[in-house]
């Protein structure tokens, strides 16, 4: 189906379904959109937004017995 023959289809349709055409474009490019653009992982964009306390590797009382 040619761009042009598209056209003259939608023409025909009623104004509430022309509607739902553009709406269904609007979502398909947004699916086009969306899945084209991968996000590049910036490396060390988390650097100083987690903490680790001083005491993370010392063993923990509750846990004596299986040592």
């Amino acid at each position: 189906m040619t761009v042009n023959a598209l056209n003259i289809d939608i023409k025909k349709l009623p104004k509430e379904l022309q509607k739902e055409v553009a709406d269904f474009v609007k979502t398909i490019k947004l699916k086009a959109k969306n899945s084209n653009q991968l996000k590049q992982r910036q490396f060390g964009f988390a650097k100083g937004k987690v903490k680790i306390s001083q005491d993370f590797d010392t063993p923990l009382v509750e846990f004596e017995n299986y040592m």
